[in-house]
């Protein structure tokens, strides 16, 4: 399985900064049904999502 990741650039997502890595992820193929993983804070924030791009296979 292939991943792209994505973190904030201080140190939390912003949805902004959500909004263009999930752009960004279906841009390299990335299709709706496939999974989106994220890393919490401590405070429940989102510092970091890496979504399933493909099987190395499908390149």
């Amino acid at each position: 399985m292939s991943f792209i990741s994505f973190s904030g650039a201080d140190k939390d997502m912003t949805l902004d900064e959500l909004e263009e890595a999930l752009q960004k992820a279906r841009d390299v193929g990335a299709v709706g049904d496939r999974y989106v993983y994220a890393d919490l804070s401590s405070s429940g924030k989102i510092k970091q999502v890496r979504v399933e791009v493909g099987m190395e296979s499908d390149y």
